[in-house]
């Protein structure tokens, strides 16, 4: 009867949690699709201003733009610190842990303001020098967190896996990985989740996004302009991160009973 009631409590909890990512996404699209429309409340937030609605550009081309902008930099960052910490857990890589771990700390240890200062002079103004700078801060929660799922992973897993006849990559892809997944998950949901925010300096060198109404507000001493800009970003990091949140308990939950 008990484990009845806890199964129940279980799922209804999972339903609970599966809502978020939808009710995020309904409120991004509102604010997405309404922002054009809500000319009145917006008027409260800068009544003296000529304009409150940003025309420019529309939110809906802005956010495309946006999440062009961060999927292609989590798709470097994540195959690029994915692939470098399982080199440097293999036997024949260990000797560049420390390097791999010190590169990667270091891409936070720049302002990506300042990483797109040093990139501007050899990559121009756009899309391309955020992304290296998306790249460059991105890096460290992957690489930390693939390293320690793999290397947390049971000696005598492995071990058993090795007598059973299992190669050096079956015992990766099988074992390993599989184990670590969940932990990896959490430092690319990480990784993504901060880019998502940190994308919107790319407006300062004419990378067009999200954050050109923040600059633009900023510029004009609008806030209602910095109230689109700002809401809309965080309503999308909320939408992503709660995505991320639901995957890594499916994870969890098919690790423990498998």
């Amino acid at each position: 009867m008990s484990d009845n009631v806890s199964g129940r409590l279980l799922k209804a909890r999972g339903a609970n949690q599966a809502m978020w990512p939808v009710i995020w996404l309904v409120l991004l699209m509102m604010c997405v699709w309404g922002f054009p429309y809500a000319d009145g409340v917006l008027r409260v937030i800068e009544p003296d201003a000529n304009q409150v609605v940003y025309q420019r550009a529309s939110l809906a081309s802005l956010l495309v733009q946006h999440l062009f902008v961060v999927s292609a930099a989590a798709v470097i960052t994540v195959a690029g610190g994915v692939l470098a910490a399982i080199a440097v857990t293999r036997e024949w890589g260990r000797d560049f842990l420390p390097l791999v771990s010190q590169v990667a700390s270091l891409g936070q240890t720049f302002p990506p303001v300042a990483v797109l200062a040093l990139a501007i002079p050899a990559l121009g103004f756009g899309t391309l020098p955020i992304i290296v700078a998306l790249v460059l801060y991105g890096m460290l929660p992957i690489v930390r967190n693939t390293l320690g799922g793999l290397q947390d992973v049971d000696k005598e897993i492995k071990s058993a896996s090795v007598a059973m006849g299992m190669t050096g990559w079956q015992t990766l892809h099988q074992v390993e990985l599989p184990l670590a997944a969940p932990v990896i998950l959490a430092g690319i949901r990480t990784s993504i989740t901060i880019n998502i925010s940190t994308a919107a300096i790319g407006a300062t060198v004419g990378a067009s996004n999200l954050g050109d109404t923040i600059i633009a507000g900023i510029v004009n001493g609008n806030m209602a302009y910095i109230v689109q800009g700002a809401l809309t970003i965080a309503l999308l990091a909320l939408t992503v991160d709660s995505l991320f949140e639901r995957l890594q308990e499916r994870l969890r939950s098919r690790l423990y009973t498998a």
